[in-house]
């Protein structure tokens, strides 16, 4: 067990890291920017490629444009500090595909299409090294469909490579069961600058957030299978402009947020991820067979 303190945003919160495995003598960082050209030469290439996707986008009146990739970056650290030599994290993609927030100040963003080929030339880059297993952590609603486009272009791309694992989630589906645990959270679901991200924000850069302006937009149409401010579980997946659903660029109850409750996201949301990854560094070769 390795114990220490770190200082977020002027709170200091007690961490207990389960490192399985040690970095090697002469390693001490797994993150890929850090490491020179022929240490990353030598490396077991079986080892698991993260990669940490943001954005740079509006979050309603109260949150930082970064905030996605505030949180994400955070999640990131957290892996690379649990896992050690385990896992190689690059650095957060700070830009996402934000198209749909543009009516919104601040916003900047990749076209979807232009997203897609950035996604595909850095799992090109690095298959291209000798990686075999890569694990896209996102942070971000709008990189989802072109993430998930990008890794099956990719795979189908490079059907000969047996071992080739493309994986990609977003924290909040990977770990929506133990946020769902976390009882002191008063909405149902993360959505926009909400309740979850604000929390986050508090407890990772309070400094960042003006909780005085923090008001979540709300939507509704005369339907029973879509609810465009996600008060409720929806049935299909429209397209539609952020404008569209709500005034403030927020949504839910964002007022309700506490850095008490970012913490325990925070917490929670890592473990998960890490149980994951423990769970990839396993796989192997499908097993195939015919039912019974």
């Amino acid at each position: 067990m390795r114990q220490g303190y770190l200082t977020h945003g002027g709170y200091d919160v007690r961490l207990t890291l389960l490192v399985i495995l040690e970095f090697p003598k002469g390693i001490v960082t797994m993150k890929w920017g850090k490491l020179r050209s022929p240490v990353v030469g030598e490396m077991d290439r079986s080892k698991i490629v993260v990669i940490p996707l943001g954005a740079l986008e509006q979050h309603g009146r109260h949150l930082p444009t970064l905030t996605d990739t505030i949180i994400t970056t955070e999640l990131a650290e957290r892996i690379d500090s649990a896992l050690g030599d385990a896992v190689l994290t690059l650095p957060t993609l700070w830009l996402g595909a934000s198209d749909h927030h543009l009516a919104f100040p601040g916003t900047v963003s990749f076209s979807l299409e232009t997203y897609v080929r950035v996604l595909c030339d850095i799992v090109e880059s690095i298959i291209h090294g000798g990686f075999r297993k890569l694990f896209f952590l996102n942070g971000h609603g709008g990189n989802l469909v072109p993430g998930i486009m990008a890794i099956n272009m990719v795979k189908q791309r490079h059907r000969d490579i047996e071992d080739l694992r493309l994986v990609f989630s977003s924290y909040w589906e990977l770990a929506a069961a133990p946020m769902r645990q976390i009882t002191e959270m008063q909405t149902w679901r993360l959505t926009h600058a909400c309740e979850y991200e604000t929390s986050m924000v508090l407890f990772l850069e309070p400094q960042l957030v003006e909780m005085s302006a923090a008001r979540g937009g709300t939507a509704s149409i005369d339907s029973q299978y879509w609810y465009p401010d996600y008060s409720q579980p929806g049935k299909i997946t429209p397209a539609y402009l952020f404008e569209e659903v709500t005034t403030t660029g927020a949504m839910g109850r964002p007022e309700l947020a506490s850095a008490e409750k970012g913490q325990k996201l925070l917490d929670a949301i890592a473990q998960e991820i890490i149980n994951f990854l423990r769970d990839f560094q396993r796989w192997g070769k499908i097993e195939k067979g015919i039912a019974a």
